[in-house]
């Protein structure tokens, strides 16, 4: 994987799509041929001033996000609550070898995944950019059903994390209502959102550092509590010889870990949504991209290899580990072993920040994606408004009122209309994710087709097609094998729909656009390369055409 320079040559194309799109296109030459040398700056160069250039803004959102910001924006949205407290059930679930090789199977598909993205979101950086790539390479049906799930699983998400932040206020103010904290956290993720996307990523640049740091501080001293520095007890690989482990409930167990550990690794792909705001994504994008896979690997691997050294999977309190309990969070239970009885006042302040995280990227989530559903027609038009910061207003309105309400059935009854729309949203990020290997593999075939060079591109996935094809067979596994556990002890009925329920609604979406729409799968050949992308020709940026030849 590398990042070539921004050059100044674009290949020549002789096919129906190109002219077509010459047409309508300013001027540069021969229309039949376009050659350009020379050009101005780069991305990061073009319109700092006025902020009004292809490069800072495009279609109303602005050109803010900083390398940093990526980098930690995408660490951020992984490291949450799928690590600091569900890394116990995976343990308990599958012992310490289980969840071990559960997490580095997870790592290698999110490696390949992180690649595909890379490669796409480079050549394309659009906000919202995974449905729009399944219909500009696939078909518009499938970005349609991508797109709207994917709005709704974070809109659930956002809802979610709403419900956990009133939980945990509650820890130090048991006597005020939950509720009110909920409400307090919707209108902070309202405020940071709401002015300009620099503001989301400042806030998510510091949420992320403080549990970059709490990983880091937990990873030492969790090495010199295995080894005997800190508790008074040597503990080595002793819990890894406790009857049924290392690999309790042997290939199944593995499986079940497999999903939690998916959904633990989730987020990830936000750089492909931040590409669209980022200020020169031909560098940032690749180095965030880059960075995040190898720290997220390393923080993940070395954190439930630890926790299995110190904690044996038999621990009741692994299972028993939710926002109500942060006591109970393995992260918890290693800091009380090492002789830090506050542990669980600490970890809850973390869990706060963690919760205001994981609301402040899912809200900035859904809400790029709505608007890119509006810009290309599937949503209603009033969802392209865009503030003069850049913020696309009536979305944000939209997405964290839908959040709210959600958040609000939870207080209703014993939460059953709650459960079955979080139910819902269930399979929708491993949807994304099946999403975006199949529209880097749609890519990759027209770019060929079309007759461009691949070492021209600003950054080549790794493995090809190897990396994706093994992404998108895996994650197909992963939808379809989530819901094993409706036919271990005979079938259960509530847990297979529970499970299962979200598949259909895709289907549905999908076929039901096509029905209406009579939509097309798009040919390699027609397949839009030009619109967007770091070659177009209104941006005046070329992709590097070192090895480009005619046509």
């Amino acid at each position: 994987m590398a990042i070539k320079g921004v050059g100044a040559i674009f290949s020549k194309r002789r096919n129906k799509q190109t002219a077509a799109q010459s047409a309508t296109k300013p001027e540069h030459g021969d229309a039949d041929a376009i050659e350009m040398a020379d050009l101005s700056p780069s991305i990061s160069q073009m319109g700092d001033n006025d902020g009004q250039s292809h490069s800072t803004k495009v279609h109303g959102l602005k050109r803010q996000l900083k390398e940093r910001h990526m980098t930690m924006i995408a660490l951020g949205g992984t490291i949450g609550t799928g690590l600091f407290i569900s890394a116990g059930t995976s343990l308990a679930s599958a012992g310490p070898g289980g969840a071990l090789v559960s997490y580095l199977l997870m790592g290698i598909i999110v490696f390949f995944l992180m690649s595909s993205l890379g490669e796409v979101a480079t050549f394309t950086p659009i906000a919202g950019s995974f449905n729009e790539y399944a219909s500009r390479y696939g078909d518009q049906a499938i970005g349609f059903a991508l797109g709207w799930n994917y709005w709704f699983n974070y809109v659930c998400v956002t809802a979610s994390e709403l419900v956990a932040s009133g939980i945990v206020c509650r820890y130090y103010l048991p006597n005020i209502s939950g509720v009110l904290w909920s409400i307090l956290a919707a209108l902070i993720l309202l405020g940071l959102n709401l002015f300009s996307v620099r503001g989301y990523a400042e806030a998510e640049f510091y949420f992320a550092m403080i549990k970059v740091i709490t990983v880091i501080v937990f990873i030492i001293i969790a090495i010199v509590v295995a080894a005997g520095g800190l508790g008074g007890h040597t503990y080595g690989f002793e819990n890894w010889h406790v009857e049924g482990a290392p690999f309790y409930d042997g290939v199944p167990g593995v499986l079940a870990t497999l999903i939690l550990t998916g959904y633990s690794f989730q987020g990830t792909e936000v750089i492909g949504i931040t590409a669209g705001e980022a200020k020169d994504p031909v560098k940032t994008v690749p180095k965030a991209v880059n960075q995040v896979f190898w720290r997220i690997l390393l923080f993940y691997v070395s954190c439930i290899f630890l926790i299995g050294l110190i904690i044996p999977y038999t621990n009741d309190s692994l299972v028993k580990a939710s926002t109500k309990d942060i006591g109970q969070s393995p992260f918890s239970i290693v800091f009380q072993k090492a002789g830090l009885e506050p542990a669980a006042d600490v970890m809850n302040a973390i869990i706060l920040t963690t919760v205001l995280s994981a609301g402040n990227s899912c809200i900035y989530i859904a809400t790029r994606t709505l608007w890119n559903l509006a810009m290309h027609g599937q949503a209603p038009a009033v969802f392209r408004k865009v503030t003069k910061r850049g913020i696309p207003i009536w979305c944000l309105a939209l997405s964290l009122g839908v959040a709210t309400i959600i958040f609000l059935l939870s207080l209703i009854g014993d939460q059953v209309v709650y459960m079955w729309i979080l139910s819902l949203s269930g399979v929708t990020g491993f949807a994304a994710w099946a999403g975006i290997s199949f529209a880097h593999l749609r890519f990759r075939r027209a770019y060929v087709r079309q007759g461009f060079d691949v070492k021209d591109l600003p950054y080549t996935a790794i493995l090809y097609p190897f990396g994706p094809a093994f992404c998108l067979v895996t994650i197909i596994i992963i939808i379809f094998g989530q819901g094993w556990t409706a036919f271990a002890d005979g079938f259960d009925a509530r847990s297979f729909v529970s499970s299962y329920v979200s598949i259909p609604v895709i289907v549905i979406l999908y076929g039901g656009w096509k029905y209406f729409k009579k939509t097309k799968w798009v040919r390699p050949e027609e397949a839009d390369l030009i619109r967007d992308s770091i070659f177009d020709p209104e941006s005046d940026v070329y992709i590097a055409g070192r090895n480009s030849r005619e046509k």
